[in-house]
């Protein structure tokens, strides 16, 4: 039985992330499912697609990346399964824009054949119609990773769709010199498209010039630094701060590399 990793935006106030997790063990008795993430801002498919992008290295291959960030859930977008080294399930709306980029899907599957799990145990209550178009990661997309867990054929979930076809954001990730920041991390760092952070250079954003360390402890308290962070994407942060919050910067903003 191959591992299931779970990220959402559902957060952890409301028992959406444990009834998906109920499901896939209906599924798949004895199922292993990891949490990635679900405190993520609600709807955000660039800071969801950075998170994979963070993560998808070091899940193992064979395992399902079950991704459930999905602002159109109930519209004609599709449920997907796309399969690379690792199985991806999810809302067809570009959420794993940037973990393609590093696995590639070879084939998808429209999860078209895709039946909800129905309630277990329960006495008839008159009028009582469980289910909804607005719960997809229940309804669709727990069982075919589940499905998917078990080892089954793909082919059982729905119609062979190309993966030219599968949606994609409009970001890329380039050496540079110019990039623009892709989004933001819980303390306020700036994470941008660059894939470089040339030491001893600057990047310039939002009018400022911002020192290329290799960590914060390089500048003082209170200052600006730019760093190559942990998923290998050049971050700009203010030390022991937000940088977020206190340049004003957002999402798109363009940034760009310069010389000592």
């Amino acid at each position: 039985m191959r591992p299931v990793f779970f990220l959402s935006d559902f957060g952890l106030q409301d028992p959406y992330v444990g009834v998906v997790k109920a499901v896939l063990a209906q599924k798949a008795p004895g199922i292993g499912v990891v949490d990635l993430a679900h405190d993520l801002p609600p709807q955000d498919l660039r800071r969801a697609a950075y998170a994979l992008f963070e993560a998808v290295p070091y899940l193992p291959e064979g395992s399902v990346l079950l991704a459930v960030v999905d602002p159109g859930v109930g519209t004609a977008r599709r449920a997907v399964a796309a399969l690379g080294r690792r199985a991806y399930v999810g809302p067809d709306n570009g959420l794993f824009t940037l973990a393609w980029l590093l696995d590639p899907p070879r084939r998808a599957y429209a999860l078209d054949r895709v039946k909800p799990p129905r309630p277990q145990g329960l006495d008839p209550l008159p009028g009582w119609r469980p289910g909804a178009f607005t719960f997809h990661g229940r309804d669709r997309f727990a069982p075919a990773a589940a499905h998917l867990a078990l080892g089954l054929p793909p082919e059982a979930l729905g119609e062979e769709v190309p993966v030219e076809s599968l949606l994609r954001l409009p970001l890329a990730l380039t050496p540079g010199p110019e990039g623009e920041i892709l989004t933001f991390d819980r303390f306020g760092n700036a994470i941008t498209t660059l894939l470089q952070a040339p030491l001893g250079g600057w990047v310039e954003v939002a009018g400022r010039r911002v020192p290329i360390r290799r960590t914060f402890g390089e500048v003082g308290v209170g200052e600006g630094v730019a760093y190559l962070g942990s998923a290998g994407l050049l971050e700009i942060a203010l030390n022991r701060g937000s940088a977020r919050e206190a340049w004003g910067l957002e999402e798109g903003m363009p940034v760009r590399l310069t010389g000592p």
